[in-house]
């Protein structure tokens, strides 16, 4: 497995997206060679064909990336397979179909557009399965040996079991005999820690995973630093955790972990970079939508009673409060008898926009204003409000390393985890938040924002 703009992308993910794109472009190509009738290369290079044909092959590819296609490989089932490529095949057709209001010379011709996608659903869905049985487990596939069985050892066999792309062949754990009564679900217990190098020459492990429930004075160090200097890469499962399931795991968490970091926050360039990238998409972003806003300042007004934008005090950089502003999607009244509380599920305090402006993200678009005053970036932990703040530090360890980086109008939590208004929730959107200020970079940023993009278009997770 590889790591892509530090985040976790599977090598096995990163060649099924090529592979599929040469599938699309040889299907178009050889319904081009059957259907148009002159020489097909005038038709391709001089009338431009090839670049149509991109066009095509670029709206299926992203409408399987929106299908989330691409964030898990495993076929769940082959008819929804194949009803999501329909849909996606849909959605292409749609797109041609809105050219002829562009430029009709973007079009494929008719012919060329149906034959090509007849055999697009044919090949796609049969080419995909072909992968999944055979090239996921060919690319990257490395020999694991679990020693323990810790709760966070457990998790992550559960994750590494659910995910073959990530190119791990498990072969077993071996187990504490002081905890004989732990177990790994899903993987055989091969023996037990007096015996681990004996199983180490039998099964021939290419990595081994350390998750032990206690370590005093039972960890074989010896052995291990044998093995490692053999050839075998010996992993704590702390880091195996964060690289599997892209966060921190506070559980296994101690602060020199993150003094001794060699990635931690962002260098000088970095943030002028993260900085500057903020500033550009904000402007854009304002600019783009201020038709969008001028329309649903109208709507908060009309709908309800009350101001059109809702203020609140939010804790930024280093502490530093400033106030961010977002159009109203509850009562004006909401706050006024319980002071502040975290937003529920089905919220009652909601007006009947504002649950629309939640779900599409439409009340967080004049934080764009926020971002180009410099109190927020585009993306970072989102900022929270100074009294839960203080709270939230109380209770959870390394809540207050979120302030170490300005908040974002989106961030690495957020498009990987679902709004939560609980203790455990609150927790792990702070792994998520603490493993994007470890690897915080302008690549890293660039991928949230696409998958923002693609959360805000399907209406996902918000309360």
């Amino acid at each position: 497995m590889i790591q892509l703009i530090r985040s976790i992308v599977p090598a096995s993910v990163l060649l099924l997206l090529v592979s599929e794109t040469l599938v699309l472009l040889a299907c178009y190509l050889v319904a081009a060679a059957l259907v148009i009738e002159v020489d097909p290369q005038f038709f391709l290079f001089e009338e431009l064909g090839l670049f149509r044909i991109c066009i095509v092959v670029a709206s299926i590819l992203i409408g399987l990336y929106l299908q989330d296609l691409y964030t898990r490989v495993r076929i769940s089932s082959r008819v929804l397979l194949m009803q999501q490529i329909s849909m996606v095949l849909g959605i292409a057709f749609l797109i041609q179909a809105l050219l002829t209001y562009i430029d009709r010379s973007l079009m494929l011709p008719r012919f060329l557009m149906i034959y090509g996608s007849a055999m697009v659903v044919v090949a796609l869905p049969a080419w995909r399965m072909l992968y999944v049985k055979f090239a996921v487990n060919a690319v990257g596939t490395q020999r694991v040996l679990f020693v323990g069985a810790s709760s966070v050892l457990q998790e992550l066999a559960g994750r590494l079991l659910s995910r073959p792309e990530f190119g791990h062949h498990l072969l077993g754990y071996v187990g504490q005999q002081e905890f004989p009564d732990q177990v790994v679900p899903g993987l055989p217990r091969l023996g037990e820690l007096g015996e681990l190098k004996a199983l180490v020459a039998e099964h021939k492990p290419e990595k081994i995973i350390i998750g032990m429930s206690e370590r005093r004075a039972r960890m074989p160090v010896q052995e291990l630093l044998d093995m490692r200097l053999s050839g075998i890469y010996v992993e704590e499962a702390a880091a195996a955790y964060e690289q599997a399931f892209g966060r921190v795991c506070t559980r296994e968490l101690r602060p020199s972990q993150l003094i001794f970091s060699t990635a931690l926050g962002p260098s000088a360039r970095t943030e002028d970079l993260h900085t500057a990238l903020s500033i550009v998409i904000a402007f854009i972003g304002a600019l783009l939508t201020a038709p969008i806003m001028l329309v649903v300042a109208i709507l908060v007004k009309a709908t309800s009673r009350g101001p059109v934008f809702h203020r609140q005090i939010r804790s930024g950089l280093k502490g530093k409060d400033f106030t961010v502003y977002k159009f109203r999607s509850m009562r004006a009244d909401a706050e006024i008898k319980t002071g502040a509380v975290w937003a529920q599920k089905n919220d009652p305090r909601i007006t009947a926009i504002g649950k629309y402006l939640r779900k599409f993200r439409l009340d967080e678009l004049p934080q764009f204003f926020n971002v180009l005053m410099g109190e927020m970036s585009m993306v970072g932990p989102r900022p929270e409000r100074p009294e839960f703040v203080k709270t939230l530090s109380e209770k959870i360890p390394f809540y207050g390393q979120r302030l170490s980086v300005k908040p974002g109008l989106t961030g690495w939590a957020q498009i990987n985890h679902k709004y939560g208004d609980t203790i455990e929730d609150t927790i792990t959107k702070l792994e998520y938040d603490l493993y994007y200020i470890k690897h915080i970079s302008v690549a890293l940023d660039i991928y949230i924002l696409l998958n923002t993009a693609k959360t805000v278009l399907l209406g996902r997770g918000a309360q």
